[in-house]
């Protein structure tokens, strides 16, 4: 008989947390999940889930307006924010439930309440002061919204765990920060006839991306009517006779009756005893893992956005399933963190997977770039202007796709795809020799035949 009560404790219900808790009971384990808040974490319950459903309701404005092309009248069409915000809300509810009921289906015991390391091998449940022992420990904790403290008038402002219990929707809102947070929320509340304000304190939107998709981005937001501002500083949030005003670092006032913090995330390590047990933390204040996800203290992992390695849900489900795996499936299992695809529900929506054109740039002597731009066949129809951006960069030397970034409408269901052959190591000859399907926007992936730039590294002398 063990001398511990459990192989695996995990202290995280998310979706990092509760694939691994599966994965490792499956394997034979005894397995243990403490959570004190709902079983879900923030994707279902207050991140990519309900905010995927909120760009579903935006798009509905757009497809409202297109249909008068196609012949379709639209007349006494309302919307309902209370209606949207309580029909998602019972929907991440009943999310929450299937996640709780597939743990208990795989024999995973859950503990509603926080757990705290004590050490390697034990955890206290704070809820009724048990401590319980463990061969293993995997934390998987999460993020929490960033909040910037220099901001004077801070406690006006909300974040995006907010916005999906407003009771009502905002006439203005200042969305400070321009990743994908605030940038779909950006989106999301145009489309609802919301007057919209981003702010933020860099050179263009959505740093990280591809420049060609930040540049396609901003000018389909502004179209939409989305007030852009760069190179600034939310400095104060001032109450006022009509609202609420942000104060800029360069003087701008800005109104608004909402103002929304989308600056970031940070991990969520304090009151759970890592540091105490001696696990290291990074300059960012995140979890130090190795490439198996052990964290400095042997027999305690983390995984997801505690380690703040990339993150994104299918990376911490991934990450989850690789400890599992590695401690009890008989196989050491590190994630590759390449060729992983990414998505931005803005409006335009992106799908982008590989490196991008400056990053490519950086490693690779030679580069061909292939780019096209045009307008999807239901907008000729529907009068809209907007255009659809595809874009590949391409090794010049072997001819691989390094990268693929896409925007426009149903990107990410694009992207998705298109990673498989990415990530399997497809040239361009390949996308060249696939037949195309017609009509489609995916079409023009495979019918790009010359490189719009050409770009050559000159040997040194």
């Amino acid at each position: 008989m063990s001398r511990f009560d459990y192989d695996l404790f995990v202290i995280g219900g998310g979706s990092g947390g509760v694939r691994a808790a599966r994965v490792a009971a499956g394997h034979g384990a005894r397995v243990a999940l403490a959570e004190e808040n709902k079983v879900g974490g923030t994707c279902v319950l207050r991140g990519c889930v309900p905010k995927k459903l909120f760009a579903h309701a935006a798009h509905f404005s757009e497809a409202l307006e297109d249909s008068v092309g196609f012949g379709w009248r639209t007349e006494g069409v309302s919307f309902d924010w209370p209606t949207l915000v309580r029909n998602v809300t019972a929907d991440t509810e009943w999310l929450s439930t299937v996640y709780i009921r597939n743990l208990q289906k795989s024999g995973v015991e859950i503990h509603n309440t926080r757990a705290v390391i004590e050490d390697a091998n034990h955890v206290r449940l704070v809820a009724d002061g048990r401590v319980v022992s463990t061969r293993f420990i995997l934390v998987a904790t999460g993020g929490s919204p960033k909040i910037d403290a220099g901001v004077a008038g801070v406690d006006h402002t909300i974040v995006s765990d907010d916005v999906f219990r407003m009771a009502r929707l905002p006439k203005r809102i200042l969305i400070v920060g321009a990743g994908f947070v605030g940038i779909e929320f950006a989106g999301i509340f145009s489309a609802l006839g919301v007057e919209t304000t981003v702010l933020y304190r860099g050179a263009e939107i959505l740093r990280g991306f591809d420049h060609d998709v930040r540049k396609a981005v901003h000018a389909g937001m502004e179209a939409r009517g989305v007030t852009i501002i760069t190179g600034d500083h939310l400095a104060a949030v001032e109450k006022s006779p009509a609202g609420l005003v942000g104060v800029t670092r360069t003087g701008r006032r800005l109104d608004a009756d909402a103002v929304l913090m989308a600056i970031g995330r940070t991990p969520n390590v304090l009151g759970f005893g890592l540091t105490e047990a001696g696990a290291a933390l990074d300059g960012r204040g995140a979890v130090v893992v190795d490439p198996f996800s052990q964290t400095t203290v042997p027999g305690i992992y983390a995984v997801g956005d505690v380690t703040n390695r990339l993150c994104l849900t299918p990376v911490a489900i991934r990450e989850g399933e690789a400890v599992a795996d590695t401690l009890f499936g008989g196989r050491a299992v590190a994630l590759d963190y390449t060729y992983v695809p990414e998505a931005v529900f803005s409006t335009p929506e992106v799908g982008s997977v590989g490196l991008t054109e400056d990053a490519a740039k950086g490693r690779f002597p030679a580069l061909d770039i292939y780019r096209t731009s045009f307008k999807p066949l239901p907008n000729r129809v529907a009068g809209r202007e907007d255009r659809m951006m595809m874009k590949l960069v391409v090794d010049g030397t072997t001819d691989r796709v390094l990268g693929c970034h896409i925007v426009g409408p149903n990107a990410s269901e694009l992207i998705q795809m298109v990673a498989i052959a990415v990530r399997m190591g497809a040239t361009k000859a390949d996308f060249d020799q696939t037949v195309a399907l017609h009509p489609t926007m995916a079409e023009e992936l495979v019918t790009m035949r010359k490189p719009a730039e050409q770009f050559r590294r000159q040997a040194a002398e």
